[in-house]
């Protein structure tokens, strides 16, 4: 069973990813076939048209020397007039098949990625995502058809220029061939600097955010002057790479235009001498600038390919890798789905559990919390408190030993289930931009009378009365809120949710001394008749409590009421009078 994720530090495996990918999209294979017919099909009518513009060419050559065949004339020009209008209307079928093609595949990579996340420990990391999704879907997209247009049209322009004129053809791909040498040698040279550009821009912009992240700790410790000469040490190296590797870039522009320019000089210089030494027609030379654009044009359509697929099989990798992480446990077969009148009473029965299997973080852990008990559960740091309460909430699985409510092990019951049991307050806060109504009736469908009723025991009532438009104010960064405040609406939020057992996790951590009082005021009147569990690392808000259990280094250590544990002068007492 996977405890976590790290980003691979393998180098990505482009040949595996694109192949991991092309079995994704599988299912949608005849249409990419249809779609690349269609490429291969509007490339031919490209390839033909040369050939009666070729004719029209010769007919109008025939005419300034004194005879002309209109008939011939009208034919090949409305001929070259259907063929480019069949080409057009090829490529935008083929376009309108690859854009459905690859928007119903992120659609369904995104489908997938929402069901894995459920199926992933809580620890996961997957911020890249979204991002690599898109970028997976816009690479295709523009890559498939173009890799399909661009081979069809260099093969079949290669083929024509020979039928046409041999030494002409030999002539235009020489030339042409050299000029991509010599673009080839220059991207070899740049690819350093793009990629130092990229190392040395992140590391400006985590420079940037951390500095502004912490800018009271910087001007509080007077660190201004040291952040100013990293910040020009670290942007002095980005403008160096970005200057090399935009002054190579640059050049790509003009040298294209040179390969295109030497390819159509050389077919004139060439053919000029063949139409005076061979009789050659003006026809076949005006087949030939043709058919020449049509060679250069898919050798840089094949290099931008290329390009637009390393990133396609960077994201791909992440996105598979997360589609192939190892899961949670799967439920079990006729798992509970919906909890029944749940009373609340807990079982821990040795309880065995570690993030990695070489680190075991809880021990042996047993216990039993009866229905509507307050329990706090107090240690140290790292004592296994907070991973007490993930394993509660199946956000990870046991290594081994049970947890039980109401004598039902949970895992007999699906996680959703489990989740509706509590209601849970964290040290992070978490508010989303939206109303306060929406923010502390999140996923309820409650009355208003209800919403002010929690605000009023958690002791935001006066704060919401004063704000300008009350439960419908929107949270935003222009609205004031301090931190005390949002954690008060997480506490609302927990009692509107009005789930039979209660997890509170270092619930009055941002709040003042008078705050503090005001809540543990409100958290009497939620966790009565609720089974509750408390974490705090200030143990004057658990003196009420009617069972404490002391853990450290994930076993419990010592259990009992406060005065109990304070008449044993052991490790609860050496916490509490050390605070």
């Amino acid at each position: 069973m996977m405890r976590s994720a790290k980003a691979s530090g393998k180098p990505r495996n482009m040949k595996k990813s694109l192949k991991e990918l092309v079995r994704y999209v599988k299912p949608q294979g005849a249409l990419i076939i249809t779609a690349m017919i269609m490429a291969v099909g509007s490339a031919t009518l490209g390839l033909i048209a040369p050939t009666f513009a070729s004719n029209v060419t010769d007919e109008i050559e025939a005419g300034i020397a004194g005879s002309i065949d209109m008939n011939a004339l009208m034919d090949g020009i409305i001929i070259m007039i259907c063929l480019y209008a069949g080409q057009i209307a090829l490529m935008w079928l083929q376009s309108f098949i690859m854009t459905t093609v690859t928007q119903s595949l992120t659609k369904r990579m995104r489908r997938d990625i929402s069901c894995k996340v459920n199926r992933l420990p809580l620890g996961y990391f997957m911020s890249r995502v979204t991002n690599d999704v898109d970028t997976v879907g816009q690479s295709l997209n523009q890559a498939v058809i173009t890799l399909v247009l661009a081979t069809v049209m260099l093969i079949g322009s290669t083929v024509m220029m020979f039928v046409t004129s041999p030494i002409l053809a030999a002539s235009a791909i020489a030339s042409t061939v050299v000029g991509f040498l010599l673009m080839a040698l220059i991207m070899t040279k740049s690819q350093k600097y793009f990629a130092a550009q990229q190392r040395s821009l992140g590391k400006v912009n985590g420079h940037i955010e951390e500095i502004f992240s912490g800018q009271l700790v910087v001007k509080a410790f007077g660190a201004e002057d040291n952040s100013k000469k990293n910040f020009r040490k670290l942007n002095g190296k980005l403008f160096e790479s970005a200057w090399k590797s935009q002054f190579y870039s640059s050049i790509m522009g003009p040298l294209m235009s040179f390969i295109g320019n030497l390819g159509y000089v050389t077919v004139m210089v060439v053919g000029g001498v063949l139409v005076l030494t061979k009789g050659m027609s003006i026809g076949v030379i005006t087949a030939f600038t043709l058919y020449i654009r049509q060679f250069s044009q898919p050798l840089t359509q094949l290099a931008q390919v290329m390009t637009q697929l390393q990133p396609a099989a960077a994201a791909s990798e992440r996105v598979f890798e997360f589609l192939h992480a190892d899961e949670l446990a799967p439920e079990k077969d006729g798992a509970a789905e919906k909890a029944e009148n749940v009373n609340g009473e807990v079982v821990f029965d040795h309880v065995k559990f570690g993030y990695t299997p070489e680190r075991t973080i809880i021990n042996d852990f047993s216990a039993t919390v009866k229905a509507g008990q307050k329990v706090a559960i107090v240690g140290p740091t790292g004592a296994g408190k907070t991973t007490l309460v993930n394993l509660l909430m199946r956000f990870y699985e046991l290594d081994s030993g049970s947890i039980s409510i109401d004598g039902v092990p949970l895992a007999d019951m699906t996680r959703s289930a489990v989740h509706d049991v509590f209601g849970m307050v964290l040290q992070d806060t978490w508010l989303f931009k939206g109303t306060v109504r929406e923010n502390i009736a999140y996923s309820k469908d409650v009355s208003d009378e209800t919403i002010l009723e929690a605000c009023k025991k958690a002791g935001l009532g006066h704060y919401v009365a004063t704000l300008p438009d009350g439960l419908d104010t929107v949270l935003s960064d222009a609205a004031s809120v301090s931190a005390g405040q949002k954690q008060l609406m997480t506490i609302a939020r927990a009692m509107v949710e009005n789930a039979p057992v209660l997890i509170l996790d270092e619930a009055t951590s941002s709040v003042d001394t008078r705050t503090e009082l005001l809540i543990q005021k409100a958290m009497d009147e939620l966790t009565s008749g609720r089974t509750s569990f408390v974490i705090a690392h200030r143990l004057s808000t658990i003196k009420n409590a009617d069972l404490i259990l002391v853990m450290n280094k994930g076993d419990i250590v010592e259990s009992g009421t406060h005065e109990q544990l304070l008449e044993k002068k052991g490790f609860y007492s050496e916490l509490y009078n050390s605070q």
